[in-house]
């Protein structure tokens, strides 16, 4: 065996490598994916303490009814939605399969429905402003329910890709727990 200083070992160019141990692909995915899974939870964080400072000021009136109005009944639920993140994160540092399928389950019940349900009770209002230009909510000035609906793309986006990596992530789970049960 050669020193960093000295002479390579005898017989060897450098390329024998090939016969050393590497880290399993589902290893690797698993952190891979346990990473884009964060990043999108610290999106969602952001998205979700907004939501929360809206809520906030619109229902103690820090700022006038012009500036920021009144939430509409979706966020409230939305408002859970912190749950479901919160079990992914509790479900990565021992690879724990049942809080991650229990965190994309109440993803669905806690971000996804109400997204979907917001979409719908906004949709008359979004109708109202584009068909003749009236807006009856505000926030600094825009109108509320486009605002809204840039929040609502937003989200919808971050917890689809959350749902799609976290299914990503328990097939590499669950390989990785074929192959213990075999050996």
């Amino acid at each position: 065996m050669a020193s960093r200083a000295g002479p390579r070992a005898a017989g060897t160019d450098g390329s024998d490598f090939q016969h050393r141990e590497r880290v399993a692909m589902h290893y690797q995915m698993s952190v891979t994916l346990k990473y884009e899974i964060k990043k999108l939870i610290y999106v969602h964080l952001v998205i979700w303490l907004l939501l929360v400072a809206k809520m906030i000021v619109g229902h103690l009136r820090l700022l006038s009814h012009d500036q920021v109005a009144m939430p509409y009944q979706w966020e409230y639920p939305y408002l859970l939605s912190i749950v479901p993140s919160l079990l992914g994160l509790l479900s990565f540092p021992r690879n724990n399969i049942s809080y991650l399928v229990l965190s994309m389950i109440s993803m669905g019940l806690f971000s996804i429905a109400p997204l979907i349900y917001g979409s719908m009770e906004m949709f008359p209002a979004a109708q109202q402003l584009y068909r003749h230009g009236k807006a009856y909510r505000f926030f600094f000035g825009f109108s509320a329910v486009s605002v809204m609906y840039l929040v609502l793309v937003l989200a919808v986006q971050v917890h689809a890709w959350q749902l799609y990596y976290s299914k990503k992530l328990l097939d590499s789970w669950f390989t990785s727990t074929q192959e213990k049960k075999h050996k």
